[in-house]
């Protein structure tokens, strides 16, 4: 029964991975044009809000399912608490912003899938994910308080580069609350991937170190059997000696 429950999450998982990931790109893509053209017709930025909202309620409708799909769902609900918090703290208008990283967190997922071995290329491509969408949202979130210094999507970048790299300069730094949980979010992030890769690179040297001790192994193992073959023979050779002396006459 538990076997065949989990099969059936896996196989949900797998079915629904394509689309969700292309569900978080429109939905990235439908977050972003409002704030980078803040000149369109009201009714495409009513258009997009309706898209993200619609998208962010399938993300939920997805949790719900591998909620249900799993055996163990008190386990499943402890190892997916930034999943549910990020799905139903927007409900609340203040924290709104948060709805983007249930899309970060479908494309970080397939961007480990698609790289996995490769370290380069999942922390770059996270890096950037990181960096474009925090500066889509402090931007939006920054943009109409009259105190903000992060007025442009350039100021955004700039601010979420030296944030993700725990430089911090302080030219640029957010004012609201919204472009406060950002930082958050982009702080936790950066310190994440350096974790992530400082941990890679220990297991990796860790990894390369195991295997020059096991070749080392297998050669003093391979030189002690040759070692112990060549003591054998000498023994066998002495042994059909002693065998020959003591089949000779004894001469008087």
């Amino acid at each position: 029964m538990n076997i065949r429950s989990d099969q059936r999450a896996d196989a949900w998982e797998r079915r629904t991975a394509g689309p969700l990931t292309a569900l978080a790109v429109v939905f990235l893509v439908a977050y972003a044009v409002p704030i980078l053209r803040p000149e369109l017709a009201r009714t495409w930025h009513d258009a997009c809000q309706v898209a993200n909202i619609t998208i962010w309620a399938l993300f939920v409708g997805d949790y719900v399912v591998r909620f249900l799909l799993h055996v163990e769902r008190i386990r499943f609900v402890r190892g997916n608490l930034f999943d549910l918090a990020v799905l139903l703290l927007p409900v609340l208008r203040p924290l709104r912003v948060l709805r983007l990283f249930t899309a970060v967190l479908v494309l970080t997922r397939r961007t480990e899938a698609w790289a996995r071995g490769r370290l380069a290329l999942y922390v770059g491509a996270t890096s950037i994910l990181l960096i474009f969408v925090a500066a889509l949202a402090v931007l939006d979130s920054e943009r109409a308080n009259p105190d903000a210094n992060i007025t442009s999507y350039a100021d955004a970048v700039w601010w979420a580069c030296v944030t993700i790299t725990t430089v911090g300069y302080g030219d640029h730094f957010p004012t609201t609350t919204d472009g406060k949980l950002v930082a958050v979010g982009l702080m936790m992030g950066g310190i994440g991937l350096i974790g992530f890769v400082t941990g890679s690179l220990a297991t990796w040297i860790v990894d390369r170190i195991s295997v020059k001790d096991d070749n080392t192994q297998d050669a003093t193992k391979s030189d002690i059997a040759q070692v112990l073959a060549e003591v054998k023979a000498l023994r066998e050779e002495v042994a059909v000696l002693r065998q020959a002396q003591a089949a000779e006459p004894t001469v008087q």
